[in-house]
């Protein structure tokens, strides 16, 4: 007998029971996230191979996330006019030509160039998926949502990972392999989904700037834009710091995300449900903090042991990041994640380009420093609106269509 209140139940209604197109959408939703880490473990490679410095290669990230926020405005703006399943399709052909490009570069202004053709495919892609598995999913948005959360862990756990296999050899193998698994996923896409109903009311660019004048999403926004911060220099940093071979940096990140997906999904929301999204918020915030400290300035297994425990704040993070981003307001949940993502991205793209600026001013320890900042003052905007943020996602927490759901739209 099926159980509706276990979404992993094998029954007609659970997670494990969904139809081909919905497999086919987040298995390609692994492989999207995958891109994310995948050049971790193989950015001093990639310095050695195109004789480039720390700071233009970690370019890679800034470039890849200044094009997806500024996408943020406009994947609503295509998706509502050309459909769920075209815009899936068109994301995932950009990240095939320009991740295969990138295999191709000759110098790290091509692949700084050719990653941010990659960063507007993927924003196509990751802010239409969950959409799609939404309306094409058994058992309801929980499932699907989760199953969506459980891709978005799975690819982030191994992105290091596929980069340290495959980069051992070269530094372009991976991306050339995430061009052909990409390439799958558009194949499986075009044969098993079928065309989406398009929204009744279309998007406007300037829709996600307007839903920033709700005070308790701006609010939201600007204390993600400060974790951000934070979680990219760990991301983008951490590697030339720890000087490890592409497999054990790629070990050491694959252990990093399993973290970060076992607290995103299972951990998280049992601790919103027990303390509150402020608290857990404003406490994993501060913890974070003092581990990039610790990470910053302890010896080698100091910051390898922290590197890895930051997976586990920063799946708490983004889970209720999520969450608050898409209940505080009372905007369509797609406006809202576009939003809110337009810009906390923006502090994606900043951190991998100052850290190793603010070590070449000072000392390697600074950007540590800085990135412990940047956490405690994204915990003090959640405790300063702590009351405007509790009581304005329960007033705007309301049933909706649950077609809505999709906007958590690339929001971990």
């Amino acid at each position: 007998m099926d159980n509706p209140n276990n979404p992993f139940d094998t029954g007609s209604g659970g997670i494990l029971r969904q139809p081909k197109s919905v497999w086919a959408t987040a298995g390609a939703s692994v492989v999207a996230f995958m891109g994310i880490g995948l050049v971790d473990p193989i950015l001093p490679s990639i310095a050695k191979g195109l004789d480039a410095t720390a700071g233009q290669v970690s370019l890679l990230f800034t470039s890849y996330f200044l094009i997806t926020a500024l996408a943020m405005l406009v994947t609503g703006f295509v998706s509502s006019r050309i459909g769920g399943r075209k815009t899936l399709l068109l994301g995932l052909a950009l990240v095939v030509v320009f991740a295969g490009l990138s295999g191709t570069s000759g110098s790290v202004g091509e692949l700084v160039g050719f990653r941010a053709g990659w960063g507007l495919g993927n924003a196509l892609f990751v802010s239409t998926a969950l959409a799609v598995i939404v309306g094409a999913a058994a058992g309801g948005s929980a499932a699907a949502i989760l199953l969506y959360e459980s891709a978005l862990g799975l690819g982030m756990a191994c992105g290091p990972l596929a980069g340290a296999l495959l980069g051992d050899a070269s530094w372009r193998y991976p991306f050339f392999g995430t061009a052909a698994l990409m390439a799958v996923g558009f194949l499986c896409i075009a044969a098993f989904l079928g065309e989406q109903p398009k929204p009744a009311r279309k998007t406007s660019p300037l829709d996600p700037l307007r839903a920033l004048g709700h005070g308790g999403l701006a609010s939201v926004a600007i204390s993600a834009f400060f974790y951000n911060y934070t979680f990219f220099t760990v991301l983008a940093f951490t590697p030339f710091v720890l000087d490890m071979s592409p497999y054990r940096s790629g070990a050491v990140f694959f252990a990093w995300g399993v973290l970060l997906a076992v607290f995103s999904v299972l951990v998280a929301p049992r601790l919103q449900k027990r303390f509150g999204s402020p608290k857990v918020l404003g406490g994993s915030l501060v913890l974070l903090a003092v581990d990039v400290l610790a990470l910053g300035y302890g010896d080698h297994t100091t910051a390898v042991v922290c590197t890895v425990l930051s997976g586990a704040l920063i799946g708490v993070n983004n889970t209720v990041y999520t969450e608050l981003a898409l209940g505080v307001s009372d905007a369509p949940r797609p406006v809202a994640s576009a939003g809110y993502n337009f810009v906390r991205w923006f502090a994606a793209a900043a951190a991998p380009f100052f850290a190793p600026k603010i070590e070449e001013w000072t000392d390697v320890h600074v950007p540590f420093v800085v990135a412990a900042v940047t956490a405690a003052l994204g915990a003090l905007v959640v405790v300063v609106r702590r009351r405007a943020l509790s009581h304005e996602a329960a007033v705007a927490r309301q049933p909706r269509h649950a077609a809505e759901d999709g906007a958590t739209a690339f929001a971990n």
